[in-house]
């Protein structure tokens, strides 16, 4: 009993010693802070230094003026009158001569044309020549004339999501020249319908890039620039739907090139050529609705008519035929069809499934020197 109670009080004590060492160091505490809140102070102060960060965005303007005098609008004028403007940028010097590249949409049909420069200044310029299919076509001037040359980049280095912008002179009309308007990478190698006349049969499919960065009626022709300064597309075309938005698209800066080194020439770009005229299965069906009575296909490309002696001709293709695939890819469309086929070289052969007496056969087809279709 008497050890029970022993152990009782030295419990005891030690709560009263715990408490009291607790308020000892509270009011120790307290009396620091009183007499010296300096160290205190400064720590928190520190703290909220390092949290206070400033973050600046300096844009792109270094990478806007690398290429911005080397921007032009391009202006169509037909029997003395202006037709319409676009954009065009020097992308080369040789010897004497400079050469701007632009759209072949939007020189076409000129008498003359003529470019205005950032600093105002105009100089007529002569047309090397253009080409429909590629809507390129390049521009010579005097180098004396220009104020700078792009510099060249790469749109198969470019990632999807990397900042770019377009340079250009929207709504048709110089007051707004040399525009500049910010978005991304959105995609690559989009493949997009392309209409060349009033006809869906007269259209071409073109492998483009996409981008966000808003592009208007007169930037048809400008740059699609990456944030180094650097031209990595052709700025063509956008698609205007009231339930779309942000969605335009350029011309791979190496294709263009590509083209660029024949046309500049004074050369026609040369393509293989079949020798058919085709139209898509709903303009068949319209058209020749008996030759698809006991016929069902969801996709191809319908012979209309096979000339004589052409690479068609030798053959076999005939009337009537449909095509299904193309290289074994499937045919969706005039556009896919030529599309594929102007991938391929003069003298190339073309590999072919058609669709005859509702059989299918392989053909394989030689291709020989270009034609429009």
């Amino acid at each position: 009993m008497k050890e029970d109670m022993n152990m009782n009080n030295k419990n005891n004590n030690s709560w009263i010693i715990g408490i009291a060492m607790f308020f000892v160091g509270v009011i120790s505490l307290y009396g620091i802070m009183y007499f010296y809140p300096e160290p205190f102070v400064r720590t928190i102060t520190e703290q909220k230094e390092v949290k206070n960060v400033n973050i600046t965005d300096n844009g792109i303007a270094d990478a806007v003026e690398k290429v911005y005098d080397a921007v032009v609008v391009v202006k169509n004028i037909r029997k003395g009158q202006l037709y319409g403007t676009g954009t065009g940028f020097v992308y080369k010097v040789e010897n004497d001569v400079a050469y701007i590249l632009t759209n072949n949409h939007v020189v076409e049909g000129a008498t003359n044309i003529e470019v205005e420069f950032t600093d105002g200044s105009s100089s007529e310029v002569k047309l090397a020549a253009g080409d429909t299919y590629s809507d390129i076509a390049v521009l010579s001037v005097d180098k004396s004339k220009i104020k700078s040359v792009a510099a060249i980049g790469s749109s198969e280095n470019g990632r999807v999501g990397d900042t770019v912008f377009a340079i250009g002179a929207p709504v048709n009309s110089s007051i707004y020249s040399n525009t500049v308007t910010r978005g991304i990478l959105s995609g690559k190698n989009r493949l997009v319908s392309v209409s060349t006349s009033n006809s869906n049969s007269n259209s071409v499919m073109m492998s483009v890039l996409q981008t966000d960065a808003a592009i208007n009626s007169g930037n048809s022709g400008g740059p699609l620039v990456n944030a180094n300064g650097e031209i990595i597309g052709i700025t063509n075309m956008k698609i205007v739907i009231s339930s779309v938005e942000g969605m335009g698209f350029a011309i791979p800066i190496e294709t263009a090139i590509n083209y660029a080194n024949v046309l500049e020439k004074g050369e026609q770009i040369q393509r293989p050529y079949l020798g058919i005229t085709m139209l898509n299965l709903n303009e068949a069906l319209y058209y020749h609705p008996s030759q698809f009575a006991n016929i069902d296909v969801e996709n191809g490309v319908y012979v209309e008519s096979v000339e004589d002696g052409s690479a068609a001709n030798k053959a076999g293709l005939a009337v009537g035929d449909i095509i299904l695939q193309a290289d074994g890819k499937i045919v969706k469309s005039v556009a896919y069809l030529r599309y594929v086929l102007y991938s391929h070289n003069v003298n190339d052969e073309l590999q072919l499934k058609v669709l005859r007496d509702g059989k299918e056969i392989d053909i394989k087809v030689k291709l020989s020197v270009a034609k429009d279709l």
